[in-house]
């Protein structure tokens, strides 16, 4: 078994300047690369280098264009979502423990259950103000 005074005199900064000695190498060497190939790379400015790349397809518009903010909507209720399923998952995963337990169990429940009755509240929210509806 290790003591505090153990663990403290492992963990001294002798032990991290190995690390900070391979970062600086990895930020010099990029660095480098990055100064060389400036340096010696060519320079050659075209009208068709200089032009946005489009995989061919000819431009057309501006790519400026006001979007509708129904996808910005969409991606966060997409986030919200996921969040839920995140908080979800530790409870389903844990569900055998927290029954066996008595009083953790019936706590944990109520409180998956308000999780539950907010997270609804909020959807039944959005299907009222019409969030979901993309004929607009």
């Amino acid at each position: 078994m290790y003591t505090l005074l153990d663990i403290a005199a492992n963990s001294s900064a002798n032990n991290y300047l190995v690390i900070g000695i391979q970062l600086l190498f990895a930020v010099g060497f990029v660095g480098v690369m990055l100064f060389l190939s400036a340096l010696v790379g060519p320079k050659r400015k075209t009208k068709d280098k200089l032009e946005t790349f489009t995989s061919g397809i000819e431009t057309h518009g501006d790519a400026r264009q006001p979007m509708s903010v129904k996808y910005f909507l969409v991606a966060i209720l997409f986030v919200l979502f996921d969040v839920e399923v995140i908080f979800f998952y530790p409870y389903a995963v844990n569900f055998r423990t927290f029954a066996a337990d008595p009083t953790m169990g019936w706590s944990t429940f109520l409180a998956v259950l308000m999780f539950v009755g907010f997270f609804l509240a909020g959807f039944y929210y959005i299907i009222k103000k019409g969030a979901l509806n993309w004929e607009d």
